[in-house]
């Protein structure tokens, strides 16, 4: 356990030059390791984009949100190509241990050989699985917030008062505006 934890916290002492130098046959695992390090720091830095973009959305700063929501864009590509890379590495890595090539993260580590690798592969699964969590409530709270917000500007455009809340130069309210009223209705 004390490995698997120090494998955690520096992912760099699992490398595969350190594996060479040992003369271990696991480089497989080690590959698997730091592509599942990468994915996990992009699923943080897709959490990170979510509740970025949740503290606009909340703030009412729309004029950001295309940019936000471009970032979120970015980070989802890249996590598919990193997603790909472990796949890859998962299969190179169950013909390795013998098992089926189309298994999963999960049925690698059941099949982990005795050590730390089955330990170090069940840590990495379980902080995905929580971060996975993490941004399927940040994107519902997210849609929610965009719904509300479509919602309150279809109302306010549906229905013009006759108080406009404009102020007169005095600072008191003044009476209903005269004229004509235009509304974007794109938005």
């Amino acid at each position: 356990m004390k490995r698997m934890n120090g494998l955690l916290e520096n992912p760099s002492a699992a490398s595969g030059f350190e594996a060479m130098e040992r003369g271990d046959s696991d480089m497989g695992a080690n590959e698997l390791s730091a592509a599942l390090w990468r994915e996990r720091e992009l699923l943080d830095l897709l959490v990170f984009k979510l509740e970025e973009e949740q503290l606009l959305l909340a703030a009412g700063k729309a004029r950001w949100l295309q940019f936000a929501t471009r970032e979120v864009e970015q980070v989802m590509e890249r996590l598919r190509t990193a997603s790909l890379a472990r796949t890859v590495e998962v299969s190179n890595l169950a013909k390795e241990w013998g098992t089926d090539e189309n298994a999963t993260l999960r049925e690698l580590v059941e099949h982990a050989p005795e050590g730390a690798w089955g330990e170090l592969f069940e840590a990495h699964l379980t902080a995905m699985s929580e971060l996975t969590a993490q941004i399927t409530e940040l994107r519902d709270l997210n849609e929610k917030y965009l719904r509300n917000a479509i919602r309150s500007s279809q109302e306010t455009l549906a229905s013009p008062r006759d108080g406009t809340g404009l102020y007169n130069a005095s600072g008191t309210s003044g009476g209903p505006a005269t004229g004509a009223r235009l509304f974007d209705e794109s938005v």
